[in-house]
């Protein structure tokens, strides 16, 4: 059930993750206080990357990444990263709110934090 979601940002109906750049920060885990985009594409695949520091990092991006729909304000989405990690995230977008959880082999992590919509495509 990939695409449309009800909710709202700032005013604004959202009706798809496709072409939105989401900016995320985790409170806690490993990467605790950092900030990544992510950026949905039409082609179903995902461009990542920190916006630490004066300078964000090169996006990463990758082939594959799912995007579902749970209700009206909560969506899943997940993708294997070329580093081995398996990044699953459940976003809110009633309070702005997500937890998320990242695995490889030899470890598994929970992470909570905040989002919001930094970017638009036409």
């Amino acid at each position: 059930m990939s695409g449309a979601i009800a909710a709202r940002n700032e005013g604004a109906m959202i009706e798809s993750l496709t072409g939105k750049t989401l900016r995320w920060t985790f409170a806690d885990g490993p990467v605790a206080g950092k900030t990544y985009e992510h950026t949905f594409n039409a082609d179903g695949s995902v461009a990542y990357r920190s916006v630490d520091g004066n300078v964000p990092g090169t996006p990463t991006r990758e082939k594959l990444c799912a995007t579902d729909r749970i209700n009206d304000h909560v969506f899943v989405i997940s993708y294997l990263a070329v580093s081995g990690y398996t990044l699953t995230v459940v976003l809110n977008f009633a309070d702005h709110r997500m937890v998320g959880f990242a695995s490889n082999e030899e470890a598994w992590y929970r992470q909570q934090g905040t989002f919001e919509i930094a970017a638009e495509r036409a």
